[in-house]
């Protein structure tokens, strides 16, 4: 069966996040994306752990689907399933240089995740954050999670974003290996983040090896689903881990990604001066802003290129290829010149998934001349432009999202300052 899953995203405990993160309103904006596997997320926080014991029911081979659901659906596939899923930030000293690391952790069980959670507890403060910070290694990390079970796995987070990941300009690693040492060889699959994409990391030979998985770390309902895994597999926890160890391509079809430069951190740039560089400007301006002086933020696309030994362009064998989507709300929003939010963007959106089923049916499935009979003709142009890569971007920095521009013409890009640049 197909799977779409979205295995990182956060609750309401966590900073700066929706009230609306729990696991009613995840169901019901599952259904609105078409993801039939998401993440609880945050499963380390006392209270909303308690809340997933409360509102979910084991529904076969590690996953969990809604109690109420079960009582309707007693075998239906349809219903949203769950994975028991949590970020952790470590912050820690290590070859003389802070190291500011998030990694992802999936369970199998409550009982898994109680284990954790009590081991946790013993080491830092669980309860004021839904992702919270510890002081120990990446490396105790994983021990700690590998030592209660096996059957979870741990993988590093949003991998290139510059603060707080296993390759950030900021804090991070050169390598697997330098981050985890002896427990590098568990480490099966990264997590690219927005503002990288599978080309991007097909760059560096040593990552050759492991899976890049791509989830959308949302802090909103709405926003889950922008970036997904689309698996060929069994409604199975142990089976979509074994997909992720093996990085099988006959089941794992293919991940769905932002275009990496709307994500905030794909440039380098410095928010304060409003300046936005390439990774040639940085090394020409020896990393400093030119308006004010101080250090730029070095964003992925430096620290990929700092890193990688092989060409733009390059693509490796038994690689799981990559579709890249912008987010239906989005493109009704350019479409009628309006913002995202408005009332008349969500009653353009909700007929929509209405009448199609779904956004990734919309987005994936239909044919151009059936989106071109559901959607109003100039959505249905921008939906099939997104799908040819015929759009413009001006690329996020240091902190600032990227800004998507469908329908208008190209402009001239001009140095050290926020532009547009074609992808094509």
């Amino acid at each position: 069966m197909r799977i779409i899953a979205d295995i990182h995203i956060h609750s309401q405990y966590s900073r700066s996040t929706s009230p609306e993160m729990n696991v009613d309103t995840l169901d019901v904006w599952a259904k609105k994306k078409g993801i039939n596997l998401i993440g609880t997320g945050d499963f380390t926080h006392p209270k909303y752990f308690t809340g997933l014991k409360d509102r979910l029911k084991p529904f076969d081979n590690g996953l969990f689907v809604l109690k109420s659901a079960i009582s309707s659906q007693p075998s239906a596939i349809s219903n949203t399933h769950f994975m028991l899923t949590a970020e952790v930030s470590s912050i820690y000293t290590q070859g003389g240089k802070t190291r500011k690391i998030h990694n992802l952790i999936f369970a199998p069980s409550f009982e898994a995740v109680e284990k954790i959670n009590k081991e946790f507890g013993k080491r830092g403060n669980v309860v004021s954050d839904g992702r919270p910070i510890f002081g120990f290694s990446a490396q105790e990390l994983i021990k700690i999670v590998l030592d209660v079970s096996p059957d979870c796995m741990v993988i590093p987070a949003h991998a290139w974003t510059p603060w707080f990941s296993i390759f950030g300009s900021k804090s991070g690693f050169d390598s697997i290996e330098e981050c985890f040492g002896d427990y590098a060889k568990y480490i099966y699959a990264i997590e690219t983040g927005l503002s990288s994409d599978p080309e991007m990391n097909w760059r560096l030979s040593m990552l050759d090896n492991i899976t890049l998985i791509s989830n959308s770390d949302a802090h909103s309902p709405a926003k889950i689903g922008r970036e997904a895994n689309v698996l060929d597999c069994n409604m199975d926890y142990f089976e979509i881990m074994d997909v992720i160890k093996e990085k099988d391509k006959k089941r794992f079809l293919y991940t769905v990604e932002f275009f990496p430069e709307e994500g905030k951190y794909h440039y380098d740039g410095h928010r304060e001066c409003k300046v936005l560089m390439s990774p040639a400007e940085t090394k020409k301006e020896h990393g400093k802003c030119p308006v004010c002086g101080k250090g730029v933020t070095v964003g992925v696309m430096h620290r990929v290129d700092a890193l990688a030994d092989r060409p733009v362009g390059f693509a490796p064998k038994n690689v799981v290829p990559s579709k890249h989507l912008v987010p239906l709300e989005e493109i009704i929003a350019e479409a009628f010149d309006c913002g995202v939010n408005t009332a008349k963007v969500r009653k353009e959106y909700e007929r929509l998934i209405n009448e199609a089923g779904s956004e990734f049916a919309i987005l994936l499935d239909l044919s151009d001349d059936e989106i071109k009979k559901v959607c109003q003709p100039k959505v249905a142009e921008g939906i099939i432009k997104v799908r040819q890569g015929k759009l413009n971007i001006t690329p996020g920095y240091d902190g600032e999202f990227g800004k998507i521009n469908i329908f208008g013409e190209k402009q001239e890009i001009k140095p050290i300052a926020p532009r547009q640049i074609g992808l094509f």
